[in-house]
C-alpha cells in the first residue's frame, strides 16, 4: 500500500471522510466488490501453468466460512470427552445453551459494526475500534486486553493441538508398517517447530481481505474431519455397540473418581464446550470482509446465523456419537481415540485435514493481533523507515518490518506452545475467558449504548440477567480449568512432551 492510500485510509477511519472516486469505500479501503482475483505471472517457477482463478468474496457466503474455520477447531475434538464428564442431558443441554448465547450476541454484536447507526455510521474495522467508538476509551483497554490475551492463548492451543494431531499421522503409518506393538512415539516438539515454519510464511500474509482462498480451504477441511469423526463413531457402534454411558456421566467411585474431582473435571468440560464456540472476537473483522451492498449488519446476521447453525450440528453429532462410540472412556480427542490401526488411512487423512484446518485458523485469530501490533507501531513510530517501508517483488509486496514482528510471534507462541502442552485444561480456561467479556459482555453494552436502552427497562433488565448468568458460568469454567492446568503444570517436565 503506498502512504498516499496510507494516508487517505487512516483519514477516513478518523474523521469519516472519503474520496467519492468509484473505487473506494467510505472509510478509504478498495471497495468490497465481492470479487478477488489470485492469479501467476509468467515469472512464476511452476512446472505447470497457473490460471487465473477468480474468487467470489465479500458475501455472506464466504464469511459464513470464515465463521466455520474460527469454530470448528481443535474443540470439537473434547466433545465426546466433555459429555463423558457431564453425562447426556446435561452435556445436551450446556451444548445447546452455548449455542444459543453465542447466535445472540453476535446477532447484537453485527450492529455494531457502524456507529452510531448500524448501516449508515463510520466503520469499525476492528472488534477493539467498535468498542472504543461506542463505549469509550476505558471499556475500550479493558476489550483490548482481554481480546488480545485470548488470541494469543488461542495461538498457544492450535500449536498443540496440530503436533497431537501430526504425531497422530506419524503412529498411524508407523503402527501399519512395523506391526501393532513397535514404539512408534514421537516428540511433540519438532513437530510444532514444523507447524511454526509453515505459520511464519502464511503470516505473511497482509491482512483478513487477503485470506479468502485459506479460509474456505480451511472450512472444507473442518468438515471433512468433523465428518470423519462422526463417520469413525458410527463404525464403532454399530461394531461394538453404545459404550458404558450414563445421563450424569462417569459415576463417582469409577476408577477412585471422588466427587471434588468429578466437580472440577465437569467445570473444565464446560469450559471445552464454551471454547468450541468461540468467535465472537474477530466477528468483527470478518465484517469488514463484506462488501456494503446489501449492509454488513444484513449480510453478516445471514452468515452468523448460518455458520452457528451448521457448527452445532456438526458439534451435537460429534459429541453424541463420540460418547455413545467411547462411553465414559472418551479421549480428550476423539480423534486420536479411534487407535492407529485399521483403517489406518482414514485415521491419518482426518489429522491430516485438522492440521491444514489449523494452519488457515491461526492466521485468521493471528490476524488481529498482527493488526494491532502494527498499528501501535506505525503510530508509536511514525516516522520509522523499518516500519513504513514496502517492498515489491513482482506481484508480492513486502515488508521488513511485518516479517521480523510476525515471525517473533509465531516463534514466541510456539515455545510457550512447548512448556504447556496441556489440550483439555488449556481449551478450557481459554474458554471460559473468552465466553463472558468478548462474547457476552461487549455485545450487550455495545447493543444497550447504540440503541439507547432505558436503564431499568424491560429489555435493559433481562440484557443485564443474560450478562450476569453467563458471567458466573464463565467464572466456574475458568475457576475448574485452572485447577486442571495447575494439577497438570506440577507433574510436567518443560520441552519433554511425547505423543
Amino acid at each position: 500500500m503506498s502512504s498516499e492510500m496510507h494516508n487517505l485510509s487512516s483519514l477516513s477511519i478518523t474523521r469519516g471522510r472519503y474520496i467519492d472516486d468509484g473505487k473506494h469505500d467510505d472509510d478509504g479501503q478498495l471497495k468490497r466488490t465481492g470479487m478477488q482475483t489470485l492469479s501467476c505471472s509468467s515469472s512464476c517457477k511452476f512446472p505447470f501453468v497457473l490460471t487465473v482463478f477468480v474468487l467470489h468474496v465479500g458475501t455472506w457466503q464466504h464469511a459464513s466460512a470464515h465463521i466455520i474455520t474460527t469454530v470448528i477447531g481443535s474443540g470439537v475434538l473434547s466433545l465426546s470427552w466433555c459429555f463423558a464428564q457431564m453425562g447426556w442431558i446435561p452435556g445436551v443441554s450446556t451444548l445447546l445453551f452455548f449455542c444459543v448465547i453465542s447466535l445472540f450476541t453476535s446477532i447484537l454484536l453485527t450492529d455494531s459494526y457502524r456507529s452510531p447507526d448500524p448501516v449508515f455510521g463510520t466503520r469499525n474495522s476492528t472488534y477493539m475500534n467498535a468498542v472504543k467508538a461506542t463505549l469509550g476509551m476505558q471499556q475500550y483497554k479493558l476489550c483490548g486486553i482481554a481480546q488480545m490475551g485470548v488470541l494469543v492463548g488461542i495461538t498457544i492451543g492450535y500449536t498443540t493441538t496440530t503436533a497431537i494431531s501430526m504425531a497422530a499421522i506419524y503412529k498411524s503409518i508407523c503402527f501399519h508398517q512395523h506391526g501393532h506393538h513397535a514404539d512408534c512415539h514421537v516428540s511433540n516438539n519438532p513437530l510444532m517447530i514444523i507447524f511454526a515454519i509453515i505459520e511464519i510464511i502464511l503470516s505473511q500474509v497482509p491482512n483478513f481481505h487477503e485470506l479468502s482462498p485459506l479460509s474456505v480451504i480451511a472450512a472444507i477441511m473442518s468438515f471433512m474431519y468433523s465428518t470423519t469423526g462422526i463417520v469413525l463413531s458410527i463404525a464403532k457402534i454399530a461394531g461394538n455397540g453404545v459404550g458404558k454411558t450414563s445421563l450424569t456421566g462417569i459415576p463417582i467411585g469409577n476408577n477412585g473418581l471422588t466427587a471434588m474431582e468429578k466437580m472440577w473435571r465437569v467445570l473444565s468440560a464446560i469450559g471445552d464446550i464454551a471454547f468450541a464456540f468461540s468467535f465472537s472476537f474477530v466477528l468483527i473483522e470478518i465484517q469488514d470482509t463484506l462488501k456494503s451492498s446489501p449492509p454488513e449488519n444484513k449480510s453478516m446476521k445471514k452468515a452468523a446465523t448460518v455458520g452457528i447453525f451448521v457448527c452445532s450440528m456438526f458439534y451435537m453429532m460429534c459429541g453424541v456419537l463420540g460418547y455413545a462410540a467411547f462411553g465414559n472412556d472418551a479421549p480428550g480427542n476423539f480423534l486420536t481415540g479411534f487407535g492407529f490401526f485399521d483403517p489406518f488411512w482414514l485415521v491419518a487423512l482426518a489429522n491430516l485435514c485438522v492440521v491444514i484446518h489449523l494452519l488457515g485458523a491461526y492466521q485468521i485469530i493471528a490476524q488481529p493481533i498482527f493488526g494491532f501490533m502494527e498499528e501501535w507501531a506505525r503510530k508509536r513510530w511514525p516516522e520509522n523507515r523499518v516500519i513504513r517501508k514496502h517492498y515489491t517483488m513482482g506481484s508480492l509486496e513486502f515488508s521488513l518490518f511485518r516479517l521480523i514482528g510476525r515471525t517473533t510471534y509465531v516463534v514466541v507462541m510456539t515455545i510457550i506452545a512447548m512448556l504447556f502442552p496441556f489440550f483439555n485444561d488449556f481449551v478450557g480456561l481459554i474458554g471460559a475467558c473468552t465466553f463472558w467479556p468478548l462474547s457476552v459482555y461487549f455485545p450487550i453494552q455495545m447493543y444497550i449504548a447504540q440503541f439507547n436502552i432505558p436503564r431499568l427497562s424491560c429489555a435493559w433488565i433481562c440484557l443485564q440477567l443474560i450478562t450476569v448468568a453467563c458471567f458466573i458460568v464463565s467464572l466456574v469454567a475458568a475457576i475448574g480449568s485452572t485447577r486442571g492446568l495447575v494439577k497438570s503444570v506440577t507433574t510436567f517436565k518443560p520441552f519433554q512432551s511425547v505423543s
